[in-house]
C-alpha cells in the first residue's frame, strides 16, 4: 500500500495531469462502486454545490493519518474519483448524497486552501481491461448475484456485469468485511485476474475458519 501525500504546495499540473478536490476519508472508492455521504463542514458543503453546479468529480482517498472531519490529513496516494448521482436532505437537516466511482488516480502532490480543503493534482491510471471471470472463481459471481440484491438500494447505480472480472473482484472487495488497508492493495492491483486470485484464496480462508468455528 502506497503512502505519502502529504500537505505542500502543489506545483502547476504537468501534461497529463489534472486538480482536483480531495475528500480524504476512512474509506475505499473502487470504480463504479457506490459512496453515501452526509455533508456537514462547510468546505465540503461548498465543495460539493461546485461538483453539482459544474458535472465535476471529486476524488476519495483512503486517511492512513488524522481524521475526517477537521485537521490534517494525510492520505494514501491511491484513490478513486466520485460523480454525485443522487442528492436529498436528511432528515437531520444535512446533505446527504450518492456518489458512484469513476477513475482511479495516482496522486502526485497535494496542496490545502484557505478553506482546509485539499486540492490534488493527479495522474489518471489507465483503465484495467476487460477480461473473463475464470472459471475457478466462478462461485464468487454466485456469490455477488445472491448479494447485490440484499443490498439495495445501495447497488441501484451500478452497472451489472457479471462477466467482467474487474467488476466482479472490485464488488466483492467492496461487500467483502476486510481490513481498510487491504481493501487499499486490491484497489492498486492493476491486474483484475490477480484481484479475482486474491479474493479466492481470502473467502476459502474465510469458509475454513467459520467451519471450524463451528465444530
Amino acid at each position: 500500500m502506497k503512502k505519502g501525500a502529504t500537505e505542500s504546495a502543489a506545483p502547476p499540473p504537468a501534461a497529463g495531469e489534472e486538480c482536483i478536490p480531495l475528500f480524504p476519508l476512512n474509506a475505499v472508492l473502487f470504480p463504479e462502486g457506490p459512496l453515501k455521504l452526509r455533508i456537514f463542514e462547510a468546505r465540503y458543503v461548498d465543495m460539493i454545490g461546485r461538483c453539482m453546479r459544474e458535472g465535476t468529480p471529486f476524488g476519495i482517498a483512503m486517511i492512513v493519518e488524522g481524521v475526517e472531519a477537521g485537521g490534517d490529513a494525510q492520505t494514501v496516494t491511491v484513490g478513486t474519483s466520485a460523480r454525485i448521482v443522487d442528492f436529498e436532505k436528511l432528515q437531520d437537516g444535512l446533505l446527504g448524497i450518492t456518489a458512484l466511482g469513476e477513475r482511479s488516480f495516482a496522486i502526485r502532490s497535494v496542496s490545502r486552501q484557505p478553506d482546509g480543503l485539499n486540492v490534488a493534482t493527479i495522474e489518471w491510471l489507465s483503465p484495467e481491461p476487460q477480461l473473463p471471470v475464470p472459471a475457478e472463481c466462478a462461485y464468487l459471481v454466485r456469490l455477488l448475484q445472491h448479494a447485490l440484491p440484499q443490498l439495495a438500494p445501495v447497488y441501484d447505480f451500478t452497472p451489472i456485469r457479471y462477466d467482467d472480472a474487474a467488476w466482479v473482484g472490485s464488488r466483492i472487495v467492496e461487500i467483502l468485511p476486510l481490513p481498510l488497508p487491504e481493501k487499499q492493495e486490491c484497489l492498486e492491483m492493476r491486474d483484475p485476474l490477480q484481484r479475482l486470485e486474491h479474493l479466492r484464496q481470502r473467502v476459502r480462508v474465510e469458509a475454513v475458519e467459520q467451519e471450524e468455528d463451528l465444530q
